[in-house]
């Protein structure tokens, strides 16, 4: 909402509540206490709540003010009841205004820009596939021969897109507190970027040597990926929603850090907490723990090293590959004007809630879920096994690449085991880590020929993607043709004697 329509709302609503919503509601407790429920209009975060707070514990006799951007109110406990004149002043004071938040906005301009931001995402995406963008991290090589050479590009990928999508709102977030502080605009308004992934880079290094010296044994089981993965994905399209302002109502779901820690990490800016170094630093380095495709690739591949210098170096330069990414994602709100700040993050909105999909359907299809297949190629196309070896096992045979699976659509017959072999040929993604939900099959593909033993199945569907949900594929289980009669044998020819 632009700061003019805002205006003339707040002025319309001064004289008293207006009339299509529903205005402050008191009780009086026993102990003399009145508490009075007010909805509030557009509050989103922390921020929304401390501000708010802070202006309306200024009126007299109040005595506690708690408000909350998920349940759109703020709840005021006071000596007596309060003039509804008062509350709706201090709320208006704050940036806001009575009244509840609607499920879909009805401004048809914000709508406009979503569509258009809707379709620039979707045109980049598409020439990305077409030219091969998307398989950046292909052409990186192999993490076991190409080391932190490869680990940097596949930092500058994830940058440009899963790192970008979760890391990049508490980037946006401390710039946003430094600047509330008091502190320099523009490009000296970078300096809480910088800190943060000073921060990021070292506990990047720090906690990569603590993988390396934990070594291969400890692996993160899928199903807690795949629970996280899905958790993400939820997280990000309340993040998208917020961004875009299409539901004012879902925007107050945002997850956000509990009020003291948002407070000692200095992200409250309205509640007139100071920036300070050393908490973003501690902030940078926690993302080492959010959970993200290409991350979680480089930290199983560190565990797998035994080496805590080298794992600590690749984690290291991972993160420095990410840093070109989150600096232009910093760079934004200082460069771009105030007027035209809405308008771009709503375009972040959309890119954000296309990652909530991607990691969503990630995570599903690393449960076990079945989705549609759409990249898939039909099942007639599957070539069936030759047939069955002289050992009563039939084969089968894949490639693994760092763009995935080849190829991505097999089939085998029913009621015969199969052996498996797997051609790894990369180890820059997480292709190489093979998991089959269906059977509890999790294995890391070596460089080479891999073989898995499958049982005997009935006629169905095995579905297998990498540790990611990233990377997948299919296998169709068909019924063996029923066996052609043999064609009779000729009779003999009679040797008549004379």
């Amino acid at each position: 909402m632009s700061a003019r329509r805002r205006a003339r709302r707040l002025a319309a609503a001064a004289p008293g509540v207006p009339a299509r919503t529903s205005g402050p509601r008191a009780s009086v407790r026993g102990d003399s206490l009145t508490t009075t429920v007010v909805p509030v209009l557009g509050m989103t975060c922390r921020s929304c709540e401390a501000r708010i707070e802070r202006h309306v514990s200024k009126l007299s006799n109040v005595r506690r003010v708690s408000a909350s951007a998920a349940r759109g109110r703020v709840v005021i406990e006071s000596l007596g009841a309060l003039p509804a004149r008062a509350v709706a002043a201090a709320i208006g004071a704050a940036g806001y205004e009575i009244g509840r938040s609607p499920w879909l906005e009805r401004d048809r301009y914000v709508w406009l820009e979503v569509g258009l931001s809707l379709v620039i995402v979707a045109s980049v995406a598409y020439l990305a596939q077409v030219t091969g963008l998307t398989d950046i991290a292909s052409g990186a090589g192999d993490l076991a021969s190409g080391g932190l050479v490869v680990a940097l590009v596949l930092g500058l990928a994830a940058g440009i897109s899963t790192c970008m999508a979760l890391v990049g709102g508490l980037v946006m977030a401390l710039s946003t507190s430094f600047q509330a502080s008091g502190a320099t605009s523009g490009l000296a308004g970078m300096r809480p970027t910088l800190v943060f992934l000073a921060g990021r880079i070292g506990g990047y290094g720090l906690l990569g040597g603590v993988l390396g010296a934990i070594g291969a044994g400890v692996t993160m089981p899928a199903s807690v990926t795949a629970i996280l993965m899905i958790v993400v994905a939820i997280v990000m399209t309340l993040l998208g929603a917020r961004l875009t302002g299409v539901s004012p109502r879902i925007a107050g779901w945002t997850p956000t850090l509990p009020m003291g820690l948002g407070r000692s990490l200095g992200l409250g800016g309205a509640d007139g907490a100071t920036y300070s170094d050393r908490r973003a630093l501690g902030l940078g380095a926690a993302t080492f723990f959010l959970p993200c495709g290409f991350t979680q690739a480089i930290q199983v591949y560190a565990l797998s090293t035994g080496s805590p210098l080298f794992a600590g170096a690749l984690l290291a330069a991972f993160a420095i590959g990410t840093a070109p990414g989150l600096l232009a994602v910093a760079g934004l709100p200082a460069i771009v004007p105030s007027e035209s700040r809405p308008t771009v993050l709503r375009f972040i909105g959309v890119a954000v809630l296309g990652f909530a999909v991607l990691n969503g359907t990630a995570g599903l299809t690393l449960a076990g879920v079945p989705l549609p297949s759409f990249g898939i190629g039909a099942t007639a196309a599957a070539a069936l096994p030759a047939g069955v070896g002289p050992d009563g096992v039939q084969s089968l045979t894949t490639i693994q690449r760092a763009s995935g699976y080849e190829p991505r659509e097999a089939a085998i017959y029913a009621n015969v085991p199969t052996r498996w072999t797997i051609e790894s040929r990369s180890s820059s993604s997480c292709a190489q880590f093979l998991v089959l939900p269906s059977l509890g099959i999790s294995v890391r593909l070596r460089p080479g020929p891999n073989t898995i033993e499958l049982p005997a199945m009935a006629a169905g569907r095995l579905n297998y993607s990498c540790a990611m949900g990233m990377f997948s594929g299919r296998i169709t289980i068909v019924n063996a043709p029923p066996p052609s009669p043999s064609p009779a044998a000729p009779a003999p020819a009679s040797l008549g004697g004379g």
